[in-house]
């Protein structure tokens, strides 16, 4: 369940609050806080020049799935509207010049190149043994697709992704989503019922869209799309 709202939150060392004091952040609103329009957003997000490291460019770990969706969605970028998200390896790269809820500004100035910050989701360096992924976003559908290769290191079970990994891709692809839509959300509740196993690529291969759609009453989630090995190779069936 995604809820829409922000969260109350404490922070210790920057707010100077003892342990087990009750403090609670200024009521934030999505007015205030993200006045930005969807199309302002989206043309600070996706930069077109930078110096840094995009994430989402195809590399030598991508399987022959993930490389033909990732074209098929390439191809959707000339004429359907939809838009593929840079990923750079911290948030801070992210948020630069964009408006962010004052309560979570403490450090937003600060450039991911003045220390090792880095976003959960890209924090294994290695190619292709962790998270292996591409994010596409339209604008006017307020809707994304995230395609996921999972690494041998976000393993659970033997040769099974970690069920925390997958919910952590579902997590990034919602507050992306939710950000660009202008919504100002964040996860507040993520509740997910997994019915199988899901191959992690040192079983095979592994490609997992994740479809968050946007409305104007609040946020739907679509049920994420699992598809993975074909049955034949013994994994999941497409859906």
């Amino acid at each position: 369940m995604i809820r829409r709202g922000f969260p109350v939150a404490a922070r210790l060392s920057h707010h100077r609050v003892l342990p087990g004091v009750p403090h609670v952040l200024p009521r934030l609103t999505s007015a205030s806080a993200f006045g930005s329009s969807t199309e302002s957003l989206v043309s600070r997000f996706c930069v077109e020049k930078t110096d840094l490291k995009d994430y989402v460019l195809p590399n030598a770990s991508w399987f022959p799935d993930m490389l033909s969706m990732y074209q098929e969605f390439l191809e959707k970028t000339k004429a359907d509207g939809w838009l593929k998200l840079p990923s750079f390896k911290s948030n801070r790269d992210h948020i630069q010049g964009l408006k962010i809820p004052s309560g979570f500004a403490v450090s937003s100035g600060t450039s991911s190149d003045q220390g090792d910050w880095r976003i959960f989701t890209r924090c294994i360096q290695a190619e292709g043994q962790g998270y292996e992924y591409v994010i596409f976003f339209h604008p006017t559908k307020k809707k994304s697709v995230c395609l996921f290769q999972p690494g041998p290191y976000l393993e659970g079970s033997p040769g099974c992704a970690h069920g925390g990994s997958l919910a952590a891709m579902m997590d990034e692809t919602f507050s992306k989503t939710a950000y660009l839509a202008g919504e100002g959300l964040f996860t507040l509740s993520l509740n997910v019922r997994f019915k199988k196993c899901f191959p992690a690529a040192a079983a095979g291969r592994g490609l997992v869209p994740v479809r968050v759609t946007m409305s104007s009453g609040g946020p739907i989630t679509d049920c994420p799309a699992c598809l993975g090995p074909t049955t034949e190779e013994g994994g999941v069936p497409r859906k």
